[in-house]
């Protein structure tokens, strides 16, 4: 065959997926609206978009949780009913979600082989799948220990026995949801090799994600898009973030955080040889000492689950803890009832809490309720003893709405019915309206959009500026990098130790974050 003919053969090939007029409403709320979408064979495209967007229904659509309620989906040209997710495994889908979907006290074999048995016996399955795997740890460099018990492997490494269970059904095509969001620098690199490399063996990786950056470095094509609809659709290398994120927008968006050079005062908070229990009773915090400064952000990078959510609780006065706390000099109680959140709130320390809908809100209370959570025994809220001024406080609520951008400005709407961004600048609002000296802030733009993080961003920094002292615990190594004047990076419960941003890396941090220091990778 000729090359010219070869090139037209290829131009005409069907699509792995081609969406056409996909619509879905959820009472009076339309999620998709009339999208087309086309996906080439062996090519890894990425979808991108504000909260509520659409995108995880459109995915849901796709993998059989949600049935459309008008459009058509073809797989390889050929129209497909996809009315449950075993449809979808039939029809070589497979899904690997934010949270994992694994028995944790089974192992690597018996997961993979979950809900896939061939027969009453279980040994044929399993010895069918021990050699699989095998096959493709050689093959894509997902070497998992096939008889390991799931909780005792790393995030990264359950998130490839995910991926495993997908090939094992033989799934030609890969949607993967917010892949990286628990996963040190180096593990997602190695992610981005094995979507690369499962590309280039012919199959098909649709990458949900609202990291720019990973969009830009591994897909082929993006699709962007808003308010239920596509608007957009690009290959990679001919878009910029700037420009996917005014699509996602619908306007311009500042991505990177603009700040002036810290001024750090006094020391507000001092901590010495803290230890924190977690809820199992084992030493989740292992004798961390610390300060933090009037005018500086520090921030703590780490991996989930090393330490970084109970040190914020017990600081915030919400978990027990031993060692010392001094706020302005003077020690903290850190049991009792002098430890408790409110206590803390009432003398300068809010709380903005990593999980904002555990912590943070009641979903089926109001806004103006929410508003003033943790402050409502003050006076300026009651009208007498015993009643609340509620017109006030709705006031109040109206006003910092427009303050934060609340969207929409309606204080007496639950706190489900806003989005995550909305539910997020409730939260801030609420605890910075109070002028607190010190701001522990957990995950402040885990599940937001990229408008809200750009406002999250500049609070923050406007807050530095007017010399508070800010605590920041995020996952996003980007964010840490972008907003703090300090790095702490936890491992395991310990500090490892201090970076200045200006003079450190992603690579340098990442070691850090899984428990190499220094000394360990110095030459």
């Amino acid at each position: 065959m000729s090359e010219t003919s070869e090139e037209g053969r290829q131009e005409t090939a069907a699509p792995a997926i081609e969406l056409r007029g996909i619509s879905k409403a959820f009472g009076p709320v339309q999620a998709n609206r009339d999208i087309h979408l086309r996906v080439e064979r062996g090519t890894i495209h990425g979808i991108v978009g504000e909260n509520g967007a659409g995108k995880s229904t459109l995915m849901s659509i796709l993998y059989g949780f949600y049935r459309a309620d008008a459009g058509e989906i073809l797989i390889d040209g050929k129209p497909t009913a996809i009315t449950d997710s075993q449809a979808a495994i039939r029809a070589g889908i497979g899904m690997v979600f934010q949270h994992f979907k694994l028995v944790e006290n089974f192992t690597v074999l018996e997961n993979v082989v979950l809900g896939a048995e061939e027969g009453a016996l279980l040994r044929p399955s399993l010895a069918k799948a021990r050699k699989l795997l095998a096959e493709l740890a050689d093959e894509y460099e997902m070497a998992v220990d096939p008889d390991a018990i799931v909780e005792t492997l790393s995030v990264g490494h359950q998130q490839r026995v995910e991926i495993l269970k997908a090939l094992y059904r033989k799934a030609e095509i890969l949607i993967l949801d917010e892949p990286t969001g628990v996963l040190t620098p180096a593990e997602a690199d190695h992610l981005f090799r094995i979507l690369r490399s499962l590309r280039d063996e012919g199959k098909t990786i649709i990458l949900i994600t609202h990291k720019l950056r990973e969009i830009m470095d591994v897909t082929d094509a993006v699709s962007v898009m808003r308010r239920g609809e596509i608007v957009a659709t690009r290959k990679t290398a001919e878009t910029s973030p700037e420009e996917l994120a005014e699509l996602m927008v619908g306007r311009k968006v500042l991505l990177r955080v603009e700040k002036g050079t810290a001024l750090p005062g006094r020391r507000v908070l001092e901590v010495e040889d803290l230890r924190v229990a977690a809820d199992n009773g084992v030493d989740a915090v292992r004798g961390i000492s610390m300060s933090l400064r009037a005018g500086e952000i520090v921030g703590i990078a780490g991996v989930a689950g090393n330490g970084q959510s109970e040190l914020l609780e017990a600081l915030a006065g919400i978990r027990p803890a031993r060692g010392t706390v001094r706020l302005d000099g003077k020690a903290l109680p850190l049991e009792g009832r002098g430890a408790n959140g409110r206590a803390r709130r009432h003398i300068g320390v809010g709380h903005v809490p990593e999980d904002r809908q555990r912590r943070g809100l009641i979903m089926d209370f109001l806004a103006w309720e929410n508003m003033i959570f943790g402050y409502h025994r003050d006076r300026a809220w009651k009208r007498w003893p015993g009643l609340m001024d509620n017109p006030r406080i709705r006031a109040h609520t109206l006003e910092a709405m427009e303050r934060f951008d609340v969207r929409p400005r309606d204080p007496s709407l639950q706190a489900r019915n806003f989005s995550g961004g909305n539910q997020q600048k409730i939260v801030l609002a609420r605890e910075i309206d109070r002028n607190p000296e010190v701001l522990l802030v957990g995950q402040p733009t885990r599940g937001v959009d990229i408008g809200a993080i750009e406002f999250i961003h500049q609070r923050l920094i406007q807050l530095r500026d007017e010399g508070k002292a800010i605590l920041l615990v995020s996952v996003e190594l980007e964010e840490i990098m972008s907003l703090s004047d300090r790095i702490l990076v936890m491992f395991d419960g310990r500090i490892m130790g201090e970076r200045d941003p200006a003079a450190t890396d992603e690579r340098e941090l990442g070691l850090l974050m899984a428990g190499v220091t220094h000394e360990e990778v110095a030459p």
